[in-house]
């Protein structure tokens, strides 16, 4: 159900064709709410039939234009407003160190080893991502710069940890 308030989020900049939204959720969106092209095409689809936004420019090979409608900035602004996001996070990385000593140490080091690793991959990423783009004055700019900063701090964070897990690990056998 998100992909239809990031969509409408993104339409509330300005018209975009499903392609340029498809490219802004790539470069920006993607590390909090990945979405694929038969995903994005679906739900444009499905809010063009609601109403929320409407086609108002058409091109070559079947190019849509997607414009935002006062229902659908309305309805962004209600789910900003009155709903409760979801902060409760099926983690099935954690859940799987709940179990790690059923497995010899070596390998339980080599898991929580690879938490660490693909932290820091991903903090880089996000940094690297951070001074590729072209940051403005647009509020979509400056609350997606907000954002990745969520990301860079949380995947600090989850690096940092790991290299303390990795700490409390006994000895190897």
């Amino acid at each position: 159900m998100s992909l239809r308030y990031a969509l409408l989020g993104l339409l509330s900049e300005g018209p975009a064709s499903g392609y340029d939204l498809l490219r802004t959720v790539k470069h920006s969106l993607a590390t909090v709410w990945p979405a694929t092209q038969s995903q994005i095409y679906t739900e444009l689809t499905k809010l063009a039939d609601t109403g929320l936004i409407e086609v108002t420019d058409e091109g070559p090979r079947g190019r849509k234009e997607y414009t935002l409608t006062p229902a659908g900035l309305d309805a962004l602004r209600t789910w900003l407003t009155t709903t409760t996001p979801k902060t409760q996070v099926r983690n099935e990385a954690v859940l799987r160190i709940f179990f790690l000593g059923v497995l010899p140490r070596a390998e339980a080091r080599a898991y929580l080893e690879g938490l660490q690793a693909r932290s820091s991959q991903v903090h880089e990423e996000l940094v690297e991502l951070e001074h590729q783009v072209a940051w403005d004055d647009t509020d979509l700019s400056r609350f997606g710069r907000i954002a990745l900063e969520y990301g860079e701090r949380l995947t600090a964070a989850n690096r940092e940890w790991a290299r303390w897990a990795l700490d409390q690990l006994p000895p190897e056998d």
